[in-house]
C-alpha cells in the first residue's frame, strides 16, 4: 500500500458513505448558488474557482514552441532553437526523453507552489493538473503510465501528502492513464536542496530512489511520464529516470508545474 498519493484521506472519505458525500455535494451546489466561488490564492470571489483575475495575468505560461528535451521556451535559450531542441540538451541531454513544464517557475508562480507545498492548501493540486493537461499534452498522448517523484517517508509524515502526487493522480485520471504512486520510493533521506549547486544537488539524490518490486511489474517496457512540482536543475527527474530505465522503462518523460528560467546555466 502506498502512502504517497494520500490513501489515508480517501480512504477515510470511501468509508463516510455515499450519503455524506452526497450531501456535501448538494451543500457545495447550494452555497455556489448563494455565494461566489473564491480564489485559491485570496479571499476575493471569482467567476469559477481558480485564480483571481490579476494572479492570472501575472503567471507566465510557456507555450510552444519549446525544447522538447527541458521544457524551456525559445526565448529562454535565446531565440529560435535549430532543431526541435536547445543546444544544451543536444549537447548534454538528461535521462528522461522530453519534458514539458506550464509555467515559469518566478515572484508570480512560486507564492502559488509553496503555498500548496507547505500550506498544505489542497484546491491547487486540480488546478495545476489541469494546468498540465495542457501543457504535456504531447506527452499525454504517448505516455502508458503516470508515476509521482516520491517523498521520503520522514517528510511525508511532517508534510502529511506528497505534492507531486497530488497533482498525478487527477491528471492520470482525466487522461485515463495507469496511476502508479508506488513505482519509485525515496531509500535515503536527503536534506533539502535548495541552496545546492548542480552538483551538490546531483550528489544528494545520488541513488536516494528505488523502484520497488510491484512498481517494476507495472512499469516494464512502459513510457513512463514523471510529475513534479519544479524543474530546477533537473537533478532530482534524472535520479528517477535512471531509475525507472535500470528497472526497466521503456522511455520517461518529465512533466512539471513550473521550471526556473535558467535550468542549463545551474547545471552546465
Amino acid at each position: 500500500m502506498s502512502l504517497q498519493d494520500g490513501v489515508w484521506r480517501a480512504r477515510w472519505e470511501a468509508a463516510t458513505g455515499f450519503s455524506r458525500r452526497m450531501g456535501v455535494r448538494f451543500g457545495r451546489g447550494v452555497a455556489d448558488l448563494l455565494l461566489p466561488p473564491l480564489a485559491h490564492d485570496s479571499p476575493e470571489a471569482t467567476a469559477s474557482a481558480g485564480l483571481t483575475a490579476d494572479a492570472w495575468s501575472r503567471v507566465v505560461f510557456l507555450e510552444d514552441p519549446v525544447c522538447d528535451g527541458c521544457g524551456a521556451a525559445s526565448e529562454m535559450d535565446g531565440g529560435a532553437f535549430a532543431s526541435d531542441r536547445c543546444a544544451a540538451c543536444l549537447a548534454k541531454p538528461y535521462a528522461f526523453a522530453r519534458a514539458r513544464a506550464a509555467c515559469l517557475y518566478d515572484e508570480a508562480s512560486r507564492g502559488l507552489i509553496l503555498k500548496f507545498k507547505h500550506g498544505d492548501h489542497q484546491p491547487f493540486a486540480p488546478l495545476f493538473a489541469r494546468w498540465l493537461s495542457r501543457a504535456a499534452a504531447p506527452l499525454l498522448a504517448e505516455a502508458d503510465v503516470i508515476a509521482p517523484v516520491p517523498l521520503h517517508r520522514w517528510r511525508l509524515l511532517s508534510r502529511r501528502f506528497n505534492q507531486a502526487a497530488e497533482v498525478a493522480r487527477p491528471l492520470a485520471r482525466d487522461a485515463g492513464l495507469d496511476y502508479v504512486p508506488d513505482a519509485l520510493v525515496r531509500r535515503t533521506h536527503t536534506t533539502s536542496q535548495g541552496g545546492k549547486s548542480a552538483r551538490g544537488r546531483r550528489l544528494n539524490v545520488k541513488k536516494a530512489f528505488e523502484v520497488t518490486p510491484a512498481g517494476a511489474r507495472r512499469i516494464r517496457g512502459r513510457r513512463i511520464l514523471l510529475v513534479d512540482d519544479v524543474l530546477t536543475t533537473g537533478a532530482t527527474a534524472e535520479a528517477c529516470a535512471r531509475a525507472l530505465l535500470e528497472a526497466g522503462a521503456r522511455a520517461v518523460d518529465l512533466a512539471v508545474i513550473a521550471r526556473v528560467r535558467t535550468v542549463r546555466e545551474l547545471t552546465m
